[in-house]
């Protein structure tokens, strides 16, 4: 049985991962994180979630819970993704990363802890949305080059800071790696004013910001005469936990390394 720690529990995120643990057959609760300043300090992290009592009390800090969890869960910001992922190479822990929002350097940083940390980094840990990740490479292949142009629409609620979603640049990563092209000079992130005619190879991005849209993403591949549209809709934040979960089960006594949900999932050729 694995046991996980969460942090942030006390954030939406941390209460959807608690009950997704909560569900889980395969993975226990072993600690729950909040910040050292919480007036939450003490309280059962179920009752405070609105799960009933779990005996897990929220701590302060990863040091009072080293001995509890093998795997931490952690979705929250880059700066603190990168403090956690150095502390679990210094205490030989494995970490799932769900956070989105790192810049280069970041992520150069990120990796730099594959040879120490077993870790599972994805943008989004939702099982369909990386069988859509699959089903665009498949698309890219087989459409190639002819005559299709390639826009990346994603949709989320009003709360969301980084744009355009850590899913949606996932998305044009599947499919401009078939094609040849890279996001960094092939993809258009804005059209403003007189922009010109659409060059066939970009691969441009649409955000929407609103209401309380947990998450949409389409990619349409248009061409003269005929429009293919893959599209995937997540109605509940359930699903990014469930899957964080999985991927937690999944790591447990991996060497380290960097992995992904594509791992996870066994979908990879």
């Amino acid at each position: 049985m694995t046991r996980i720690a969460i942090m942030g529990a006390a954030g939406r995120m941390g209460r959807i991962l608690l009950e997704a643990t909560r569900n889980s057959e395969t993975a226990q609760l072993g600690a729950a994180i909040v910040r050292p300043d919480s007036s939450l300090l003490g309280c059962d992290a179920g009752e405070m979630a609105g799960l009933g009592r779990l005996g897990i009390a929220l701590l302060g800090s990863l040091d009072d819970a080293k001995d509890d969890f093998d795997v931490l869960i952690d979705f929250s910001t880059p700066t603190l993704t990168l403090e956690n992922l150095s502390w679990c190479a210094d205490n030989g822990k494995a970490i799932v990363v769900g956070t989105t929002g790192l810049d280069e350097s970041q992520l150069k940083t990120l990796d730099g802890y594959a040879q120490r940390v077993p870790m599972v980094f994805a943008a989004n840990m939702s099982t369909g949305v990386n069988l859509t990740v699959n089903l665009l490479r498949i698309a890219a292949r087989a459409l190639g080059d002819a005559g299709f142009d390639i826009e990346v629409i994603e949709a989320h609620h009003r709360h969301k800071v980084d744009a355009p979603s850590g899913t949606a640049l996932m998305l044009g990563e599947a499919v401009a790696e078939p094609l040849g092209r890279d996001l960094k000079t092939h993809g258009v992130f804005a059209r403003v004013g007189q922009v010109g005619p659409r060059d066939p190879k970009e691969i441009g991005f649409a955000t929407v910001r609103g209401g309380d849209i947990v998450g949409e993403h389409t990619v349409l591949f248009a061409a003269d005469g005929e429009r293919i549209e893959i599209t995937h809709k997540a109605s509940s934040r359930l699903t990014f936990g469930n899957g964080a979960v999985r991927a937690a089960v999944w790591l447990t006594g991996r060497k380290a390394g960097r992995y992904d949900m594509q791992d996870v999932l066994e979908l990879k050729d």
